[in-house]
């Protein structure tokens, strides 16, 4: 008889509110940025340029705001979780 249960045998825990809460940073960083851009479409000029240059259409708020919310997903978080379940365990 084993004195670990294997991973299929041990119960399915929910996460920690931090956990849940890290993870969800991301995901609704980048849904306000939607939301954002989808309220004042006029700050997004990569819909009617009008001879605008390179920087005043790729810095844009709600860009900016989306580009944000990706970083932090794919960059940061995982180490946050990963230094939690180090906490945790």
């Amino acid at each position: 008889m084993r004195a670990e249960p294997s991973p299929l045998e041990r119960p399915r825990v929910r996460g920690s509110i931090r956990t849940r809460t890290i993870s969800a940073i991301g995901p609704v960083t980048v849904l306000a940025g939607v939301l954002w851009a989808f309220a004042q479409p006029y700050r997004v000029t990569i819909l009617h340029p009008r001879g605008e240059g390179f920087w005043w259409l790729a810095v844009e708020p709600p860009l900016l705001v989306i580009l944000v919310g990706v970083l932090f997903g794919l960059v940061l978080a995982p180490g946050l979780l990963e230094d939690l379940q180090e906490e945790d365990g």
